[in-house]
């Protein structure tokens, strides 16, 4: 690997996804073993060329030799390209920058409902802006991708269930629905973070899930598994909850709904 030096990469020490790929350039030689910096204790130095605000939504690089600063996908890119020209080349042409554009900023303003942390509610924490459009983006993916999961793992527990992507649909746009009206004056402004958080727990049922679409056991199995599952989402709910400082009620109304959606899915087609 080509060291780009003279770097520095002021990266989300509270977020783990920003800590292993800012790590992985310094452990790779494709930074400095310096060559990078948590934002919560960043020095006088790189503080007087950063723009604290947009370096919560777009990651820093700081260039020392010419005391200027990229950010985001431009400061990946000039990282890689350091090493990878090709991959540069490639990434910068226009239709694909600005995939890359937006894919990055799709995952940027959600990293804290993807992977949410304990310290979000101090002054120099790195947290994103709020951003509707893609939050509403990322709850309308994670409702589609696990709509079509769950449409191909009900037809393996019996009960006469076929796969129906529609129905699954339903049900998560009845969870979103149940979830925003019953628990609306409580969460207040927390609304939006915890329906990102909600559908991250989603998210890694549907995943859970893959897996057993390989096999080809009875359906017990799959009833047991889909349990299993779902025993794991609550506890996951019940830790994310915990996170964002809200009591039991999300974690009741959520498997309260889970529970009922289950029971008239049942009665509907025995």
């Amino acid at each position: 690997m080509k060291t780009l030096k003279n770097h520095t990469l002021i990266y989300d020490n509270e977020c783990p996804m920003c800590n292993l790929y800012s790590k992985g350039f310094t452990q790779c030689g494709m930074l400095d073993e310096d060559g990078r910096e948590a934002f919560t204790e960043i020095s006088v130095r790189n503080r007087t060329l950063v723009d604290f605000n947009r370096a919560r939504n777009e990651i820093a690089l700081v260039d020392h030799t010419r005391n200027k600063v990229v950010y985001g996908l431009d400061s990946l890119l000039l990282i890689i390209g350091n090493s990878f020209p090709l991959l540069e080349k490639i990434a910068r042409i226009k239709p694909l920058y600005w995939f890359f554009k937006r894919l990055y900023s799709f995952v940027s303003y959600n990293r804290k409902q993807i992977i949410p942390s304990v310290k979000n509610d101090t002054e120099t924490s790195c947290i994103p802006d709020f951003n509707l459009k893609y939050r509403i983006a990322y709850i309308a993916f994670v409702v589609i991708f696990s709509a079509y999961i769950l449409s191909l793992f009900s037809g393996r527990m019996g009960f006469n269930l076929k796969p129906d992507f529609i129905r699954e649909l339903t049900v998560c746009l009845g969870q979103i629905f149940w979830q925003t009206v019953f628990l609306r004056n409580y969460l207040k402004d927390k609304i939006w973070d915890y329906l990102g958080n909600m559908m991250t727990v989603s998210l890694m049922g549907t995943l859970l899930l893959i897996p057993a679409l390989l096999t080809g056991f009875a359906p017990v199995f799959y009833l047991i598994y889909f349990g299993i599952v779902v025993l794991a989402m609550f506890l996951e709910h019940l830790r994310r909850c915990k996170i964002l400082k809200l009591n039991y009620k999300p974690t009741i109304s959520w498997i309260l709904f889970r529970l009922t959606a289950l029971a008239i899915i049942i009665l509907i087609t025995i």
